[in-house]
Parts: structure tokens; C-alpha cells; sequence
């Protein structure tokens, strides 16, 4: 028995009998197996090595253009995955699978944030953050051969947000967990920006998970052990629930749609709006791998897969480059 087979093995030993087991995993294409890796670690260690997990650390989570202890998408997705994974370990489900899915649930997302989300939504008519995470991983990484990641991690890459719900409980952590992360956190950067204070919490808010972002998570963390364990499915207690939701509502009146962000909002809607009338004009601009791709897919999709891709910061060299006169320097 190799070291894969054995923690396989130790998986129905001590895993829930609700949990995911990797040996029951589920993949496009059969590939070998590896001697110490199971599926789920194999999927994990893909994402993260992806060029499309490294870009994340220069994509906005909430501010554009922030300071060094602000949150990028990156550090977001670590964050999701340290809370889901405590949430699976408690509930003795699969941490492996729960990790690959919280590593991989933003690999799709656009330059600015939900910003380049809206833009490129307004442009094309239908565009989806979790529906290009997804893609990413099947078709636009190692060159247009995917990673070939397990059906469980893809489905719940997918439906870490939506109408649809993950088919695997570990699924279904991720997407409370990734809800939980992004308001403590964004509520953190906010303090930290100065458009927020701990005595802006509604009370209900403030008197059932805090005012700290850490006990705030240790909150809705326990809460979600205590509600779903021994259950085949993942619950929030309705008081929790409650608290959350109107604390969602706060953060987006505050923070999300608060008007002091409206500037670089509409500064990063234009940037995406140009580069996308400027690749449709002229799409032999295009790098020569997306110029190839271009009679598979069509050129709007193209055009999509690539600014969908860029960091914020190469957005901006981009328009620069584009649009903006060189600076001559006199000699």
C-alpha cells in the first residue's frame, strides 16, 4: 500500500460518512494516479501553481490601487480557504477537497474586481465570475489544456455563488465560508480606510457576532460546526443568518456602492470598456496564443478570456500604452 492508499484508507476510517472521499473522485480525462498525492491534493497544488492563482495577487477585492496591508484577490482566497478548512475539519469532512475549492473559486475573476465583473456584463450581456473560474481551470490554463481538475472541485468552483448549490458538502462550506471571509475582511480594510467605524454596526450586528473581525469569524465559524454537524447538510443558525445578512447590507451601503469609491469605479468601467472597443477593432493585437484560440471560441469570447485575465495593473500599462501620448523627454 503506497502513502495515497493509505490516507484513501484513512479517509473512511476518519472521515464523516457525509464527507467527500477522494477515491470516489471523478475526473474528464483518467490519468495516472499519483503514489502519495490523492485526487483532491493533486487538484489543490494544480490551482495553486496556475498562472491564473498567481495573477490573483494583483487583483482588486475591494479598493483599486490599494496600500500593501490592504486585501488583494489573492490573500481573499487564502482567507476563504483557512475558514472553510477549519469549518471541514470540524465537521470531519474532506479539507483537501474544501481547500482546492477555496483556492480556485476566483482564479475567473476580472482586473478592478466586480467592477471589471459589471463592465464586461454590460458589454457582452452575460458574464459571470464563477462561470470563468470555471473555464479557466477546463479550458484557458497550460495553454488551452486545463488542468483537468475532478468534477467535485469544478462543481464547486462553480457554484461557490449563484442559484445553484454545490452537490458536496464541502461545497457548500466554501460558499458560506467565502461570505465570511469577504465581510470580516472587507469590514477590516474598511476600518482601516477610514469609511467605516466598529460604532457604525448596526446592533444587531455588533451584539451577536462582535466587533472584531476575529470574533466575528469564530463566530459564524462555530455557529456553522454546531448547526451542521451530524447532518447532511451545511447549516447557519436563523439568528446568525440574520446578523449576517444585514451585516452584508452594511458593508454594501457603506463600502461596496459607497460613493467615496465611485471614481476609481468609473475609472476602472472605462478602462475595461476601451480595451474591449480597442481588441474588437483591432484583434490582430491580441497575443499570438489568444489569436490562436480565436477560431475555436469566436472572437468576443477571446477578447473576454483575455481582459478577464489581466491584473488591474497590467489593465492600466495597457490603456496607457494604447491611449495615452509617450512622454518625450528632451535630450
Amino acid at each position: 500500500m503506497n502513502i495515497r492508499e493509505r490516507i484513501e484508507e484513512q479517509e473512511y476510517k476518519i472521515l464523516s460518512s457525509f464527507a467527500s472521499k477522494s477515491r470516489e473522485a471523478i475526473r474528464d480525462k483518467e490519468e495516472e494516479v499519483c503514489e502519495f498525492r490523492t485526487a483532491f491534493q493533486r487538484d489543490r497544488d494544480r490551482l495553486i501553481h496556475s498562472k491564473a492563482f498567481r495573477r490573483l495577487k494583483h487583483k482588486t477585492q475591494v479598493y483599486i490601487s490599494p496600500g500593501d496591508h490592504y486585501r488583494m484577490r489573492m490573500t481573499h482566497s487564502l482567507e476563504v480557504s483557512q475558514i472553510s478548512r477549519t469549518i471541514a475539519r470540524g465537521l470531519m469532512l474532506n479539507e483537501d477537497l474544501t481547500e482546492a475549492i477555496a483556492l480556485g473559486h476566483d482564479v475567473g475573476h476580472t482586473p478592478f474586481g466586480h467592477v471589471g465583473e459589471y463592465a464586461l456584463r454590460e458589454i457582452i450581456g452575460r458574464y459571470h465570475h464563477n462561470e470563468q473560474s470555471l473555464r479557466v481551470v477546463e479550458h484557458l490554463e497550460r495553454n488551452g489544456r486545463g488542468l483537468n481538475l475532478t468534477l467535485e472541485v469544478k462543481d464547486g468552483i462553480l457554484n461557490h455563488t449563484g442559484l445553484n448549490k454545490p452537490f458536496t458538502l464541502e461545497g457548500n462550506i466554501v460558499r458560506i465560508g467565502d461570505r465570511i471571509a469577504y465581510l470580516c475582511h472587507d469590514y477590516d480594510d474598511g476600518i482601516r480606510a477610514g469609511m467605516i467605524r466598529t460604532v457604525d454596526l448596526p446592533e444587531k450586528v455588533a451584539k451577536t457576532l462582535g466587533i472584531n473581525p476575529s470574533n466575528m469569524i469564530t463566530v459564524m465559524v462555530s455557529d456553522m460546526i454546531r448547526a451542521s454537524e451530524g447532518r447532511n447538510e451545511i447549516h447557519i443558525s436563523a439568528k446568525v443568518k440574520n446578523a449576517m445578512d444585514e451585516f452584508r447590507e452594511f458593508m454594501f451601503r457603506k463600502v461596496y456602492h459607497s460613493a467615496d469609491l465611485e471614481p476609481d469605479r468609473k475609472k476602472a468601467k472605462y478602462i475595461i470598456q476601451k480595451l474591449y472597443e480597442y481588441f474588437t477593432l483591432h484583434p490582430e493585437s491580441l497575443p499570438q496564443e489568444f489569436l490562436e484560440r480565436e477560431s475555436i471560441w469566436g472572437l468576443e469570447v477571446t477578447i473576454v478570456d483575455y481582459i478577464a485575465g489581466l491584473t488591474d495593473s497590467y489593465a492600466v500599462h495597457l490603456f496607457e500604452e494604447l491611449f495615452i501620448p509617450a512622454k518625450w523627454i528632451a535630450r
